[in-house]
C-alpha cells in the first residue's frame, strides 16, 4: 500500500474526508430544518428557512476548517 505525504495510508485520508462531509451535511439539514420548523410554527414566508440554512451553511465551513486546522 502507497503511503501518502504524511505517511498514512490513503484510506484514512478518505475516512477523514467523508466524515467531514456527512458532517457538514447534518448541520446544514438540522439548521435548515429548524428554520423550516420555525416559518411554520410563526407562519411566515420561508424567511427563518433561508437564513438558518445559510448560518449552517457558514457555521459548517468554519467548523471543518477549524478541524482541518487542528488535525496539522
Amino acid at each position: 500500500m502507497k503511503l501518502s505525504k504524511n505517511n498514512k495510508p490513503p484510506l484514512n485520508s478518505y475516512a477523514r474526508y467523508s466524515n467531514m462531509a456527512f458532517q457538514m451535511g447534518a448541520i446544514i439539514g438540522i439548521f435548515t430544518f429548524g428554520g423550516y420548523q420555525l416559518d411554520k410554527w410563526i407562519h411566515t414566508l420561508p424567511l427563518f428557512t433561508i437564513i438558518l440554512s445559510l448560518a449552517g451553511v457558514v457555521i459548517a465551513i468554519y467548523i471543518s476548517i477549524k478541524d482541518e486546522i487542528q488535525k496539522k
